[in-house]
């Protein structure tokens, strides 16, 4: 048997062929269903459950109480909130078995879900992109935006490190932490330094 590289909590439970990266951790009560792969030095909260065939990257955090469905993958560095959850069928019935058709969802590198966030299958989210707590996502979310809402509407741009992004006339802008800078054109963010 290999040995493991991670830690998970007696309470997990991690069904057979799951592919889980060096340094991740699996808190209390979350399951991890079969064939999905997991990166290194993820964190899975407490009372998650990820799907078969979902993808995670490296250094993903997953904080309590989401779940991520079959469909669903989340590049590098990409943060979960709290009970935010992802759909995987846009016309569910309880009726009518759909699980051929399960659309993806893309999360890409860098970006952040808030806690009670939803996310609408068939949409990726951009790189760096951050949606607000309690959001509903019904569509493509550019990278570096800023969405907050019901539905959901872009309310500006933010930095890889999370802040907001004031755009001059020049339609540049810098990081208040980082000093990275930026630069908006044709509705489209940009990291330039």
């Amino acid at each position: 048997m290999d040995k493991v590289n991670y830690y998970a909590h007696e309470t997990a439970v991690i069904d057979e062929g799951c592919t889980i990266g060096a340094a991740s951790k699996i808190w209390h009560f979350s399951h991890i269903m079969p064939n999905c792969v997991i990166g290194n030095k993820c964190n899975i909260g407490q009372n998650v459950v990820i799907s078969p065939e979902v993808v995670l990257g490296d250094n993903v955090k997953v904080q309590n109480n989401v779940s991520i469905y079959t469909g669903v993958i989340c590049e590098d560095d990409v943060f979960l909130g709290p009970s935010m959850v992802f759909t995987n069928i846009i016309n569910p019935r309880s009726a009518i078995v759909r699980r051929d058709s399960y659309t993806e969802t893309l999360v890409k590198k860098g970006a952040s879900i808030g806690a009670n966030a939803t996310i609408v299958c068939g949409n990726s989210i951009g790189r760096y992109a951050l949606i607000g707590a309690g959001a509903v996502v019904t569509k493509e979310v550019p990278d570096y935006a800023l969405l907050v809402g019901n539905p959901a509407k872009q309310i500006g741009w933010v930095s890889e490190y999370g802040h907001r992004l004031d755009f001059e006339e020049s339609n540049k802008a810098v990081c208040i932490e980082s000093n990275q800078e930026y630069i908006l054109e044709n509705d489209s963010v940009k990291r330039i330094k």
